[in-house]
């Protein structure tokens, strides 16, 4: 690979990027497992510690929904940077006595984290859209899958590295390591990255907020159902069962999740050569219908295994393996989608606006996740799971048969 100074400007400024999506990934997930690992030993009931990450997800729908708007007026630069610089005030909220971690104080060190996440995360995306030449949706694509899949993989590697830290440094200086770290991360991230990224020609109203995309509008509302449908069985309820049913300690339960995360994130990187890129054919509304068809039978699939008796590891585990796999091209073929439809002129208003939907399926899963599994129990999860998908690939019909429609 050259150095750095011999590389376009673009690439540059795409590698900085990702850097630090990847640099505040990391600490993200690394954070979660540290929450639910440190608070799962003080006694917490896992419903309880889910309850913990409740603003996070809260914040992370207002937070889309603002930050495409702060991100046309300031520019991605500003967003990323005051996404990063959150972070490292969460992290160090979390570094006071324990007697001072009470679940208000880790409730609010959640919200800041979930602020600074997607922040991060719609800069990020929208970034992309402004940093490919226009007329090049092959190359977007592949840019667009390369992030996302190694945001998730890296994910993935934060759950060890939050196990590790706190074996090594216990809760507090696993903390403050990772708030060391990512505040140089932010200094340099202030000085190299370019300014102005992103910031709209024209200063957009605050009434803009809302997409008037007909394209965009329905592929958030597909992306509501779609990431509904992940999380209603898998935040809450798989880590319970895995416990509860098949006896996993949280280190066994902590590992698997983290491996399959990092599959995911794997199988998103290659979703346009799975998806047809390399015959030089890119994603449209027909392939997210079709995408989302094959994933919608699956959850009932593992439910209807569980339900006759068949072998619950084999069902599920299996089952567990499959479903994130076509998640991940899904969720791949909609990232791509979302930043090939919107407007280069104040592109994070429409990337913001889909993932504001994003967010609130994350919110709606997890809050069904918890009480559905407790009322009804597993399979329950995966029904809903299964109607949401469905849904999902319902409402992908309304998306335009081509590449870019406004």
């Amino acid at each position: 690979m050259p150095p750095l100074s011999q590389l376009s400007p673009a690439v540059r400024q795409y590698l900085l990027v990702t850097g630090n999506y990847w640099a505040f990934t990391l600490t993200d997930g690394a954070l979660r497992m540290l929450v639910v690992l440190h608070f799962h030993g003080l006694g917490y009931s896992p419903l309880q510690i889910a309850a913990l990450f409740l603003f996070y997800e809260i914040f992370g729908v207002v937070t889309n929904l603002l930050g495409g708007y702060l991100g046309a007026r300031l520019g991605l630069n500003r967003t990323m940077n005051l996404g990063l610089g959150l972070q490292v005030a969460a992290l160090l909220m979390l570094t006071v006595p324990a007697a001072w971690l009470t679940v208000p104080w880790v409730m609010g060190a959640q919200a800041l984290s979930g602020i600074a996440k997607d922040l991060n995360k719609m800069s990020a995306k929208s970034s992309i859209k402004l940093l490919v030449p226009a007329g090049q949706p092959g190359r977007l694509y592949k840019w667009v899958a390369l992030l996302t899949g190694s945001k998730n993989a890296l994910k993935g590697v934060g759950f060890f590295l939050g196990g590790a830290l706190l074996a090594l440094l216990g809760f507090a200086g696993a903390v403050l390591a990772m708030a060391a770290v990512l505040a140089l991360i932010w200094l340099a991230s202030l000085w190299l990255l370019q300014k102005d990224l992103g910031k709209a020609k024209a200063r957009p109203k605050f009434r803009e907020l809302l997409s008037k995309s007909r394209a965009i509008n329905i592929l958030s509302a597909a992306r509501l159902f779609l990431f509904g449908a992940r999380d209603v069985w898998f935040v809450v309820a798989l880590p319970v069962y895995l416990s509860a049913v098949f006896g996993w300690d949280v280190w066994q339960v902590g590992g698997f999740l983290a491996v399959w995360v990092i599959g995911y994130g794997i199988v998103q990187t290659l979703a346009p050569a799975i998806t047809g890129k390399r015959s030089g054919q890119v994603p449209d509304g027909r392939t997210a219908f079709v995408w989302a068809a094959l994933l919608a039978g699956l959850p009932a699939a593992i439910a209807l295994g569980l339900q006759t008796g068949w072998s619950a590891h084999g069902v599920l585990l299996g089952g567990l393996l499959l479903f994130g796999a076509l998640f991940a091209v899904n969720s791949s073929l909609h990232s791509y989608l979302i930043v090939s439809y919107a407007k280069e002129d104040g592109v994070s208003l429409d990337v913001g606006f889909y993932y504001m939907s994003n967010a609130l399926g994350r919110l709606i899963g997890t809050l069904l996740s918890g009480w559905v599994y407790q009322a009804y129990g597993l399979p329950a999860c995966l029904w809903t799971a299964a109607a949401f998908v469905l849904l999902a690939a319902l409402i992908s019909l309304g998306l335009p048969r081509h590449a870019c429609h406004r």
